[in-house]
């Protein structure tokens, strides 16, 4: 025998042979072939690569590969919903030169099932609306807003140098501006380009621009990496601190001045809404928290600050006023005990928690069983507090004159400014829609966005407006107040929600609301805004708990869907 030798060793040809065998015993039986198969001439199959892997293996013909089946469009239906289809486009950033897949949906299809497809939060959308002149304020602060319209936004491409500059100078003037119902040609209206150039405005603290300040809750990501001179740097965080200290002073003074109509403060784990006295339907200032945590709340009755839970005590009501008779039977029953014990002398309270389980010392194992400390007991009392921490129900209300000793409460809490992680020592950021002191003037960022979408067997022109950035209430009016007469009375919008300020839409002044709006508005200072945004912003609101997200006019009527 030669040595090395394998008797089993085959050549590669008959191991090919062989591996063939195998493969057709494994087939399932075919099918029976169709009647006219007897009249085409036989074929051999074709023969399998053997260095090819088993995806791209022959396969019995009418069966798509893998990766074929996978890239294959599906068939376009008829009537699609070319809003729909358009916001696909958009979203999948669709570029002429690289075309990406789109699905085209069928006409029943309604723009609110794109929810997911836009990254919008799930929520359950409420009906929409009756077609009115004018949507509710919506106080929550809005990330982006993508407009729609079957009408060019030619007028809002490449301002002017001369158009940009008027529309800054008509901010800092607070100048009205009032276009008629209908512009024939807006590309070559100039008021209307300087008035968009003016509703693009806000105004921040502090000012750093290779951070994005806003939002703050859960912005760690976009943060971490970045250049942060100031998170080892214990000077250089007084320093920041002692300029924000002075830049919210200046917002609270302007807004006690009636200066100011409102502004927010956004800290990495709670935001604030200040607003001033004749807004949302309050007479006095009112500044809104929310999430807040049981801590929190404690550090603010510490510093002697008064405030309430809305919905906390709302939810409390509603509970009341369900088991309304059994509550009459229980208080009943609480009165007869009263009575019963009258004459008898009441134990006086004690202080100390550890009296309470005398009983133990009684049966001589006191030092066996583990007793509860004083803060277990506290958070046992505290347990229905503690469980709307970080929720909606968590939200708080002050008022008056209590909201200056929650400016110095906030000016001097060291909880305020993140200790460690990406934000540590990065004060708050402020917002504003008028100038004040330390604030930087920014505009929220504009572009269109012209598309192509399939309806039945033609392409129709679709016409897209996306502002990015901290959109606060005053600039979506005044925005749709421009849309209105540029797209003549016809657009849809889809606006993008900073979830933690969508409870800010809470009426907190449900009591008493005629009354609120007749002491209210009488003398109502302009606080540098339109009439018309003054009129809807001192209105009490309507949206609850949820914000507005989708808006549409037609023949200059609003509907909406929160």
């Amino acid at each position: 025998a030669v040595p090395g030798y394998s008797p089993g060793f085959k050549k590669p040809p008959a191991m090919l042979r062989l591996k063939r065998k195998r493969l057709r015993r494994s087939e399932p039986a075919a099918a029976p072939p169709p009647c006219d198969a007897a009249m085409r001439p036989h074929s051999a199959p074709a023969r399998r690569n053997p260095f090819s892997s088993l995806d791209n293996a022959p396969r019995a013909a009418g069966s798509p590969q893998p990766l074929q089946r996978a890239r294959r469009p599906p068939a376009p239906k008829e009537g699609c919903c070319l809003l729909r289809v358009f916001v696909v486009q958009l979203l999948e950033r669709v570029s002429e030169d690289k075309p990406a897949k789109r699905t085209e949906p069928s006409e029943r299809t309604d723009i609110l099932a794109l929810t997911d497809d836009l990254h919008l939060p799930a929520v359950v959308l409420e009906a929409p609306s009756s077609p009115r002149h004018e949507f509710p304020a919506d106080w929550s602060i809005k990330t982006r807003l993508l407009f729609m319209s079957s009408q060019p936004f030619t007028w809002a491409e490449h301002l002017k140098a001369q158009e940009e500059a008027q529309g800054f100078a008509q901010h800092c003037r607070a100048t009205e501006t009032n276009l008629p119902q209908s512009i024939q040609e807006p590309k070559l209206s100039t008021e209307l380009r300087c008035a968009f150039q003016q509703s693009l405005v806000y105004w921040l603290h502090p000012s750093l621009p290779w951070l994005q300040l806003f939002p703050r809750i859960g912005a760690d990501r976009k943060i971490v990496g970045k250049a942060t001179p100031w998170s080892q740097d214990e000077a250089l965080q007084q320093v920041l601190m002692s300029d924000w200290s002075v830049s919210f002073t200046s917002l609270y003074n302007l807004l006690r001045a009636k200066l100011c109509p409102y502004f927010y403060v956004c800290t990495y784990q709670f935001t604030v809404l200040f607003r001033a006295a004749g807004l949302a339907g309050s007479d006095v200032i009112t500044a809104v928290i929310s999430p807040t945590t049981r801590g929190l709340r404690e550090a603010m009755r510490n510093e002697g600050i008064e405030f309430s839970l809305p919905l906390v005590e709302e939810s409390k009501t509603r509970k009341q006023k369900n088991s309304e008779g059994n509550l009459q039977a229980e208080v009943a029953n609480i009165l007869e005990e009263c009575n019963s014990t009258e004459g008898e002398e009441e134990p006086a309270p004690s202080d100390d928690d550890e009296e309470s389980f005398s009983w133990l010392e009684e049966m001589g194992v006191q030092d066996k069983v583990k007793k509860p400390d004083a803060i277990s007991i506290k958070l046992l009392k505290e347990k229905h507090e503690v469980q709307v921490d970080h929720k909606r129900e968590s939200l708080a209300l002050v008022k008056g004159t209590n909201t200056f000793t929650l400016l110095n409460f906030l000016i001097n809490c060291k909880s305020l400014v993140a200790v460690a992680g990406p934000q540590a020592g990065l004060p708050p950021t402020l917002l504003s829609p008028v100038a004040f002191r330390g604030g930087t003037m920014q505009t929220l960022k504009a572009r269109s966005i012209n598309a192509k979408a399939r309806v039945q067997l033609a392409y129709e022109d679709i016409f897209s407006l996306e502002i990015v950035g901290p959109v606060l209430p005053h600039s979506l009016h005044s925005l749709t107040m421009l849309l209105k007469p540029a797209q003549k009375g016809a657009f849809s919008a889809v606006l993008y929600t900073h979830e933690p300020t969508a409870v800010f839409n809470t009426n907190l002044d449900s009591a008493s609301p005629a009354l609120n709006k007749e002491t209210v508005c009488k003398d109502l200072p302009p606080y540098g805004l339109h009439p018309k945004t003054l009129d809807q912003l001192s209105q009490c609101p309507t949206l609850g708990k949820s914000s507005i997200r989708f808006l549409e006019m037609k023949d200059y009527a609003y509907t909406w869907r929160s």
